[in-house]
């Protein structure tokens, strides 16, 4: 995590502790392009299923923000799963860093939409 800027190991920080204190598979955070961040966990109810990092995108949309400049998404899954990138890509365009990392925050991918 040495390699991030400080605003995206905040980001990392908020993912960790969202999935941490929930127990969720997933945590995520995003920070959008006035510098608010949102943070949350895997939704698994038996009638909705939401990934962390949708529910991220739809906290950001519902909060009327304007668009994305990074995402987190802190998970044992091997990448970020095509219906969340193609998510952030509807909401904000191309060019968003995303991190994908272990549950404990170690980073091991970086790539952009």
């Amino acid at each position: 995590m040495t390699d991030l800027s400080a605003e995206d190991r905040k980001l990392v920080t908020l993912a960790r502790a969202t999935r941490a204190r929930t127990g969720a598979a997933e945590g995520a955070a995003v920070r959008d392009s006035d510098g608010r961040t949102y943070a949350a966990a895997t939704v698994a109810l038996p009638s909705l299923q939401v990934s962390a990092l949708g529910v991220c995108v739809a906290m950001a949309v519902a909060s009327g923000s304007k668009g994305l400049e990074a995402a987190v998404v802190l998970s044992d899954a091997g990448a970020v799963a095509d219906p969340d990138l193609a998510a952030l890509r509807d909401f904000a365009g191309a060019g968003v860093v995303v991190h994908r990392g272990d549950p404990k925050g170690a980073v091991a991918e970086t790539t952009s939409t």
